[in-house]
C-alpha cells in the first residue's frame, strides 16, 4: 500500500520597513484630510481610517475604514471612492515630499470592530443564558 502525502506551503510575505514607513505616513495624513473635507464629501459620517496595506513596489494602497453614524456605511464609500480625485489631491500636497511616486488608492471598509460588537452581543446573550 503506498501513501502519498500532499503538503502545501504558504508563503506569507512580512510587510517591508518602507511599505510600514509609507503606510504609516499615509494613515496620518489621510486621516487628517478626513477631518478637513470629509464633512463636504460624507456629512455627518463619522469615519476613521483603521489601516493602510501597501503592494511591494508601493504603486497601490488598501485602505480600510471603520465607519459610524450613518445608515448606509457603503454609500459613504460610493461618496468617497467618487471623490477621489480631491482626496488624493489633498493627500498629495502632504505628502509629495516624502515620497517619490504617490500610490493608487483603493477604499474598503473594515468590518472588524461590527463584527466584535455582534460577538460581544452573542457572548452576552450566551451569559445571559447560563445565569437564568
Amino acid at each position: 500500500m503506498i501513501t502519498f502525502v500532499v503538503i502545501t506551503i504558504r508563503v506569507i510575505r512580512m510587510e517591508s520597513k518602507r511599505q510600514l514607513q509609507v503606510a504609516e505616513l499615509i494613515k496620518r495624513n489621510f486621516g487628517t484630510v478626513l477631518q478637513e473635507k470629509g464633512i463636504y464629501i460624507f456629512g455627518e459620517a463619522f469615519v476613521t481610517i483603521t489601516a493602510v496595506k501597501l503592494t511591494p513596489d508601493l504603486s497601490m494602497a488598501k485602505l480600510y475604514f471603520s465607519i459610524f453614524n450613518t445608515e448606509d456605511k457603503n454609500e459613504v464609500i460610493l461618496l468617497m471612492r467618487k471623490n477621489m480625485h480631491t482626496l488624493k489631491q489633498a493627500l498629495v500636497t502632504r505628502i509629495r515630499k516624502h515620497v517619490r511616486r504617490i500610490p493608487d488608492l483603493a477604499f474598503f471598509e473594515d468590518e472588524t470592530l461590527d463584527e466584535m460588537y455582534k460577538l460581544n452581543k452573542l457572548f452576552d446573550r450566551l451569559n445571559k443564558g447560563e445565569e437564568e
